[in-house]
Order: C-alpha cells, then sequence, then structure tokens
C-alpha cells in the first residue's frame, strides 16, 4: 500500500491524472481468461498509447459474467503489469453483495491496486437514495485503506445527486467519482466537491471541454484511448498534453480531427452488441479481444464487414500489424 486512508486524497490529486482507459477483458476461444492477452494489452496501451491508467473489470470489461475468482485474478493479471510497466490501476469491486464487494476490496488492495472503485448499487423499491447510498459507500471504506472512486450510472435506475456525492467526498478515502451523468450535474458536482475527490466522466468527446472549462486532471474513462488511437496515431494523447500545456486552440484542432474515427466506431457499433463490437475492433488493431461471454451477442459475418469498412474510412493511421489485421 502506498499511502494511509487519511493520506489517499492527497496521493490520488498527485497522481491520479491523465488519460484512463477501460479494459475489455479477453477472452480465449473456450471462454477462458487471457491472461498474456491482458498483460499484453495494458502494456501496448501505455508504452505506445501513452494511457497512464487502466480501470479492471467493469462493465466494459464484463465483470458480470465472471466468477469471483475470475474477478481477482484479472486484478492480479493487471497489478503485475502495472508493476512492470509504471502505468496506474483502479480495479471495480462493484457487486451487489455487499460481502462480495468487500472481498473483492480486499483483494485489490493486497495485490497493489492504486484505488478501486464501486458502482452505485440497484436499489428496488427505493424513492430516495441519499443516506442509503452515504452509509454504503461509509461502510466500504472503512472496511480497506485504499482510495474509493464512487461511480454513478442510469444502470443503477437512478443517478446520484451532486449534493449526496460532495457530502460522501468528505469521506477520508473517497477520492474520486466515475459520474455518468448530464453535463450540468457533473459541473455542479465539481462546483461542490471542490479538491475532495477527482470529478470525471467516461465521455471522450466532452473530455477536453473538461479540462479547458472546468480544470479536469483525469479521464475515467471508457475505451477510446485504445480504440481511438494507434501506435502511430495518438491524437487523444496528443490533443489531452496540448490541453494540460494551455494550448487551447492547438488541442481543439487535434481533437476535431477525431470526429470521423468516432463517427465510424459509432455508426458501425449494433445497438444490441457494443461488447463484440468493441472487442473486433480491438482485434483488427491488433490487441488481443476474443469473444464475449453470455448473454452478450457476437457480431454476424455481415457485422463484422461493416466494421471493417468504417475502420478504413475512419483516417485512424494503422501500424503494419495493425494493417495486416484489418485487412
Amino acid at each position: 500500500m502506498k499511502y494511509s486512508r487519511n493520506d489517499a486524497k492527497a496521493y490520488s490529486r498527485a497522481n491520479m491524472k491523465g488519460v484512463w482507459a477501460a479494459a475489455l477483458t479477453p477472452f480465449t476461444p473456450d471462454y477462458q481468461i487471457d491472461e498474456k492477452g491482458l498483460a499484453s494489452n495494458l502494456t501496448h496501451w501505455h508504452k505506445d498509447l501513452g494511457v497512464d491508467g487502466v480501470f479492471i473489470a467493469g462493465k466494459q470489461g464484463e465483470f458480470f459474467s465472471m466468477s469471483v475468482p475470475e474477478r481477482k485474478r484479472t486484478f492480479e493479471v493487471a497489478a503485475d503489469a502495472a508493476k512492470k510497466a509504471g502505468f496506474q490501476t483502479i480495479m471495480s469491486c462493484s457487486d451487489q453483495n455487499m460481502d462480495t464487494v468487500i472481498d473483492l476490496a480486499k483483494h485489490a488492495e493486497a495485490v497493489g491496486a492504486d484505488y478501486i472503485v464501486v458502482h452505485a448499487p440497484i436499489l428496488h423499491f427505493f424513492k430516495e437514495q441519499d443516506q442509503t447510498l452515504y452509509e454504503y459507500y461509509k461502510y466500504i471504506g472503512e472496511q480497506v485503506n485504499i482510495g474509493i472512486a464512487m461511480w454513478s450510472h442510469p444502470d443503477s435506475g437512478y443517478l446520484m445527486k451532486p449534493e449526496t456525492c460532495a457530502r460522501i467526498a468528505d469521506l477520508p478515502n473517497i477520492v474520486a467519482i466515475k459520474y455518468s451523468v448530464p453535463r450540468e450535474m457533473y459541473k455542479k458536482l465539481t462546483e461542490l466537491a471542490g479538491d475532495k475527490i477527482l470529478v470525471s466522466t467516461a465521455s471522450e468527446e466532452e473530455w477536453l471541454d473538461n479540462i479547458l472549462e472546468l480544470n479536469w486532471q483525469l479521464y475515467l474513462c471508457s475505451n477510446p484511448p485504445f480504440l481511438f488511437q494507434t501506435a502511430v496515431d495518438k491524437r487523444m494523447r496528443e490533443y489531452t498534453d496540448l490541453a494540460f500545456k494551455g494550448d487551447a486552440a492547438g488541442a481543439r484542432k487535434v481533437r476535431d480531427s477525431l470526429q470521423p474515427v468516432r463517427d465510424a466506431f459509432k455508426k458501425s457499433r449494433p445497438a444490441e452488441k457494443p461488447h463484440a463490437h468493441a472487442k473486433y475492433w480491438q482485434t483488427l488493431l491488433g490487441q488481443a479481444a476474443g469473444p464475449v461471454r453470455r448473454p452478450l451477442l457476437e457480431l454476424t459475418d455481415a457485422e463484422k464487414a461493416n466494421v471493417r469498412a468504417a475502420l478504413t474510412a475512419s483516417g485512424l493511421k494503422l501500424a503494419n500489424t495493425e494493417k495486416s489485421s484489418a485487412a
């Protein structure tokens, strides 16, 4: 452990910054975790794409299809790769069962994760959530020393109020939030929370404006850092660095140049198949991906052809190995 519970906020403020990526979990053809592929992806993202940190076993990573031992194993693989390559990690310990959340949180702490993230729970029959959520995160924080990021998303059936998040932010080892909400809500929380937590959201399209207008230091996070970038085309990293240096005009020019890639990705994504689509795009970029697990659906051959055509037309520059994969 690199810090104490009471130092978690200061540690995150000093170290939790830049471009983070939400990892897809690669599986082998027989649906086992591809440990070598996962480690290879994470190392590639950091060394070749400029990714600062990785979000492990979240919804992008199909945690809902994995057993608790499998989730723990992904933590171990990621933590080991991070130690070797020098990037940071945040492990998703989200679950409806509190014992599972705490078990995963303690394991993440034990294997050397930098932080954990816990999704707001689904609360059946509730009309108000404020005190329940406060006590929920307070209890988790009392069980571990590691820094904790909240995570609010419509998947819970409600959105955490900015005022509720700001209150929870007073707890000593609550360090950040992945706040998947409308901009007016996360802007209000940024104002309310001050330096108590790092506020972020998963939208890459809003990332630059949030650096320039809200003084954000952290993109937490989704898959654009490794799907919209290659070893020879690191425009997300480029516009982020320009923004951090104060070159707003230069950053906007680079950010805007990525729009054809964003459009190609969105237009080629079947509504019911976001995981399979992202994994196939990832395969075309030469990264480990493999199949999705049930209940998720795979792409049809026609859908794959559409993705290949979209990537080719997107203007994303591919390295030689990526060109062969996309052929």
